[in-house]
């Protein structure tokens, strides 16, 4: 009986996988596209022609070598592949801390960008620190094609020389030169202070983000135009890591400050003002209100719920490395987003706020 050269059987002549030179493969070994081309019956070039560059060679000959290659498990080195190409089709996302819940969403997207059009996303964090963050960029950007910076703690400088080198595209921070995806802090914003006022705040306190977060800079002008806007006092409490700690340790320069309402930097702040507040005996929001930016997971799971500010966050991820794409194809209309237009936010009204009570005009202990 004649065999279908197009469907030839695959399977190795015994368990293990044969070489290139006829001997079985070394168990635990990597296979090679040698391996493929003795399994499959062709030529090695034939193999490499067919898994980089689909439709180079008969549909049937293809067929027949990706599935010498699946029962192999064969898969390619990225690094290898650079070699020729200059390409790795990885990027890497750079985070100032994996473990902040607003990251979740943001590597999401990007993943979820990343995949779709064939590159492997590695995913690095800086723990807040710039000279963590530049560090990590050095050791990695021979390996990648291109870099997004989400929550980046470097300086403007530092980033044009990193763009230099490779492609780089920025969440929540603006650097002329370089493609930014940016919030609409505006809306935001003055929803939320709208909000407060209409409640009958008068005094607001600001609970500032990392001294080298341009985001939190960014929000603190808005807030000091607003308030000039709504005639409401606005005192900046400095100094907060972005943390649930962060917050507790900000409740003393809270009373001091005398305000009936706060906002913090970001979510985790904020909860973690309202925890160390309702230890004191301070009420949340009878006594103080308090809201927060970016609506992370458990925001609302948590008693009284976080009035905050939500942000698209899967959407600044997938929206970063779709940029970061169109700059690797040198192509403007790639990511279908050339003008990048500002991400909408959203107020979310929760328990955290309330109406200023008439015994209650500041917090104290």
């Amino acid at each position: 009986m004649t065999r279908d050269a197009g469907t030839e059987d695959l399977e190795p002549k015994d368990s293990a996988a044969l070489g290139s030179s006829g001997r079985q493969r070394r168990r635990g070994s990597a296979p090679t596209i040698y391996d493929i081309a003795e399994l499959a019956g062709v030529n090695p070039s034939t193999v490499s022609r067919a898994l980089s560059k689909p439709g180079r060679i008969s549909a049937p000959t293809e067929a027949k070598i990706r599935r010498a290659a699946e029962q192999l498990h064969f898969r390619f080195n990225p690094m290898a592949r650079a070699l020729p190409t200059g390409r790795s089709n990885t990027i890497a996302l750079i985070v100032a801390d994996i473990t902040n819940p607003v990251v979740f969403g943001i590597v999401r997207g990007a993943e979820s960008a990343a995949k779709a059009q064939g590159y492997t996303l590695v995913i690095t964090e800086s723990q807040e620190s710039g000279e963590a963050e530049s560090e990590a960029i050095e050791r990695i950007l021979p390996s990648v094609d291109g870099i997004v910076l989400a929550t980046t703690r470097l300086s403007s400088d530092r980033i044009r020389e990193i763009a230099e080198q490779k492609p780089v595209v920025l969440i929540n921070r603006a650097v002329e030169g370089i493609i930014g995806i940016l919030p609409d802090i505006d809306s935001g914003v003055n929803e939320l202070l709208d909000h407060l006022v209409g409640l009958g705040h008068r005094s607001i306190a600001y609970l500032a983000g990392p001294e080298a977060s341009w985001i939190s800079d960014q929000r603190f002008d808005r807030m000091l135009d607003a308030t000039e806007r709504l005639g409401v006092a606005l005192v900046e409490i400095s100094g907060n890591a972005p943390t649930i700690e962060g917050g507790r340790a900000a409740l003393r320069r809270v009373i001091a400050a005398r305000t009936t309402a706060v906002i913090a930097f970001n979510d985790l702040i904020a909860i973690g003002l309202m925890q160390a507040a309702m230890s004191e005996g301070i009420r949340v929001p009878q006594d103080l209100s308090v809201a927060g930016f970016d609506d992370i997971f458990g925001s609302e799971l948590i008693t009284p719920a976080l009035t905050t500010v939500r942000a698209q966050l899967i959407t600044a991820g997938e929206r970063a490395v779709l940029n970061l794409l169109a700059e690797l194809a040198n192509d403007d209309s790639a990511s279908g987003l050339p003008d990048n237009p500002l991400l909408t936010t959203t107020l979310v009204v929760r328990a955290s706020t309330a109406p200023v009570g008439p015994d209650k005009p500041q917090v104290s202990r």
